[in-house]
């Protein structure tokens, strides 16, 4: 495949997937959008897995692995849904642009594996100047229980960076849809019991045409298409041009969001915005950098 075709891809999937999200869970219960997304996911990443003939490993690393990453997935993905009821699907993307800075400060605080330099000190305060900014007006942010929204969204992050250090600290090396099946399959059941816990169990009686193609295309493309394709980028590119899509993807997540929503994005929103992609670059300049620069010949 081609690795420009691929990076584009992961572009797309990351920037819509925020909006996709928001859309899931109109006319449905959150509860069910999320456990219906994963339910598909598991189901075409499995198909996939014996497609290609891809072994599950299952000793005892691969096991820390799957319950790690579905742990996090479960966790992260459960406060995402329901905070998203309450933010614009733009905000999504930019908080969850903060993983690198609290995965930096979980693996400096767990791992004891990065220095903490002035330039990633920097890029921290700049994040949470940015989230200062943000917080300053919640109508601007989509509604009255915006910070709750926030707050969930946050709560996600920290969730899901923990999770990425955890496995990180397992160091298990099994093929990255065989950690993707074996993570749906430990999250699945808890995703079930949300939603019999919120909602019985129930199945709505009619799900709205977009809500239903806006789960199917998370399942499918935000579940199993994107994470493959961004293991195949990570593969075969510098970390450096990596690490430009959590800086181009809010972005385009805000504007999907104001285009085909119809959010309104305050100046609050587009600075504090701004303030963490700043953050975020700062924090990762030397890696920024060494894929910006002009190779020598």
């Amino acid at each position: 495949m081609s690795i420009p075709a691929a990076y584009l891809g992961v572009i797309l999937i990351w920037a819509t997937t925020p909006l996709a999200i928001k859309w899931s869970g109109q006319g449905t219960d959150f509860s069910f959008a999320v456990a219906a997304r994963m339910a598909i996911g598991l189901a075409v990443a499995a198909f996939v897995l014996a497609a290609w003939r891809i072994r599950l490993p299952l000793h005892r690393r691969a096991r820390a692995s799957y319950a790690a990453a579905g742990i996090g997935m479960f966790g992260a993905m459960t406060l995402t849904y329901w905070g998203a009821q309450y933010i614009h699907s733009g905000l999504i993307s930019v908080l969850f642009g903060l993983t690198p800075l609290i995965t930096g400060l979980l693996a400096l605080l767990w791992l004891g594996e990065e220095t903490l330099t002035r330039a990633k000190l920097a890029g921290m305060l700049l994040g949470l100047a940015g989230l200062a900014v943000i917080f300053g007006d919640s109508h601007e942010m989509g509604g009255a229980h915006a910070l709750a929204g926030v707050l969930a969204l946050l709560g996600a992050v920290t969730l899901y960076s923990g999770s990425l250090v955890w496995i990180k600290r397992i160091g298990d090396d099994s093929p990255p849809l065989a950690t993707t099946v074996g993570a749906l399959a430990v999250a699945l059941p808890l995703f079930a019991l949300v939603w019999w816990w919120s909602a019985d169990a129930r199945v709505p009686a009619a799900v709205p045409p977009r809500a239903g193609a806006a789960i199917v295309y998370l399942g499918v493309f935000g579940s199993v298409v994107g994470f493959a394709l961004y293991y195949y980028v990570i593969k075969h590119m510098e970390t450096g041009k990596v690490a430009l899509i959590t800086l181009v993807t809010p972005v385009l997540a805000l504007l999907l969001g104001s285009a085909l929503n119809g959010e309104h994005v305050g100046v609050r929103v587009w600075l504090g915005a701004a303030c963490i992609g700043t953050g975020l670059a700062v924090h990762q300049w030397q890696t920024l950098a060494g894929a910006l620069a002009p190779r020598a010949k």
